[in-house]
């Protein structure tokens, strides 16, 4: 019998929020996080439009000197971890710092540190390359900076699965207290990837929108839908075993029940059209949560807004549960904070515990012309009622499926698997 994971800790950096408090209000309120790029001059590109943090300083979070060997995926990830670690009122005096592990991922790392130090080797040669080009740049050091901060010595580790690299992360991290690798796990994904190679590659993938029009951008299952805004930020979460965290009588948020991943082999941006990979992960978390398909009444899609994704997407969820696909609650968070990469997971994943705690799924903003071949219910409106289960799927290039499930916490019960 593997062991019980909840949820004791929440942290965010979003567009539309820099804490899980102001991100959630914001979600309520339908507020979008969209507007013209600032980070640099994008009037010559396409695409014009993105998900830009704003008002963060990462001296708020840390030491200036910790914060200027950091790029600003690190800083992301370190301020979420922070906000997390705080939530839930772990003291490390207590602990035992080799059994409390970090899993936070990055899809990209720093294209800032690579576009910055390019410039120089092309303009001043290879001597004047930075000496710590290389722990800025690469995807692990948002991981490695958090364990440094906080003093976590346990497991340590940087998933890269693209769009899907936050359900990863804290998937992975799951498992680890699941099976006795840790008690705790500090799980996450961060990302800063509006940077003018980020915008330029995204467009010429043909996967971002074109639209001028910030509230007709990010519009997921709509039928004018155009491609997915780049989006930043980062979103960490508290994972603890259930005894632990019951005898310190921490405050338990939700519980972590299903983990699923496959993989499309199928083609290396589009997801296989039948749906059948998403499919099989959403069975695979379903089945590991030791539930059935009739127990789950509301999906956070992956959404992202691109033709493929959306279609396909129904059609995943169309093989899974059939004629009840119709009744299902289905919303995608990236219609306010567009798409964070392999933050979205994670940011995803705190909302559907938000959402859980509240019994409040929040809209899709921005969809309003159905789509004949997108024709579930995507939530053109919040809706208010207690449900169980949140089912969250991230889809992530190169064919990478990522499924959790989430329940609402019920105190003292037992959990039946199969």
């Amino acid at each position: 019998m593997s062991r019980r994971v909840v949820v004791t800790g929440m942290g965010a950096i979003t567009p539309v929020g820099l804490s899980v408090n102001e991100f959630w209000k914001s979600v309520k309120d339908g507020k979008i996080g969209f507007d013209t790029i600032s980070k640099f001059d994008a009037s010559g590109y396409k695409c014009q439009l993105a998900a830009e943090v704003k008002g963060f300083d990462g001296k708020n979070y840390m030491d200036f000197k910790a914060a200027k060997r950091m790029e600003l995926f690190s800083q992301y990830a370190v301020a979420a971890a922070r906000e997390a670690w705080d939530d839930s009122g772990i003291h490390m005096e207590k602990e035992d710092a080799f059994r409390i592990g970090v899993s936070i991922g990055s899809g990209t790392g720093s294209l800032q540190a690579i576009e910055r130090e390019h410039s120089k080797l092309l303009e001043k040669g290879p001597g004047r390359t930075g000496p710590l080009l290389v722990p800025l740049m690469i995807s692990n050091m948002a991981a490695g900076n958090v364990s440094i901060q906080l003093g976590l010595k346990g497991k340590n580790i940087n998933v890269v699965t693209a769009c899907a690299t936050g359900t990863n992360s804290i998937g992975e991290a799951f498992r680890s207290i699941q099976y006795g690798e840790a008690e705790v796990m500090l799980a996450g994904g961060t990302e800063s990837s509006i940077t003018p190679i980020g915008i330029a590659g995204f467009t010429a993938l043909t996967a971002l929108t074109s639209s001028k029009d910030k509230y007709r951008c990010s519009i997921p299952f709509d039928k004018e839908r155009s491609g997915f805004v780049m989006g930043e930020g980062a979103a960490a979460v508290v994972l603890e075993e259930l005894e632990h965290a019951e005898k310190r009588g921490a405050k338990i948020y939700a519980e972590v029940v299903g983990y699923g991943c496959t993989a499309d082999a199928f083609h290396i941006t589009s997801p296989a059209e039948d749906g059948g990979g998403a499919a099989k992960a959403m069975e695979f978390a379903i089945r590991d949560a030791g539930i059935v398909p009739e127990d789950i009444t509301y999906i956070n899609a992956h959404g992202t807004s691109t033709h493929h994704n959306d279609l396909f997407e129904t059609r995943a969820i169309k093989k899974v549960f059939g004629e009840r696909a119709k009744q299902l609650k289905i919303n995608s968070t990236k219609s306010m904070v567009g798409h964070l990469l392999g933050a979205a997971g994670a940011v995803e994943f705190v909302t559907c515990v938000k959402e859980l705690e509240e019994g409040y799924i929040h809209q899709t903003v921005g969809y309003q012309i159905p789509d004949e071949e997108c024709d579930l219910d995507y939530c053109k409106e919040a809706v208010q009622g207690e449900f169980r289960y949140a089912l969250s799927n991230s889809l992530g290039f190169g064919g990478h499926n990522a499924v959790l499930i989430i329940k609402k916490y019920e105190d003292g019960g037992k959990l039946c698997r199969y």
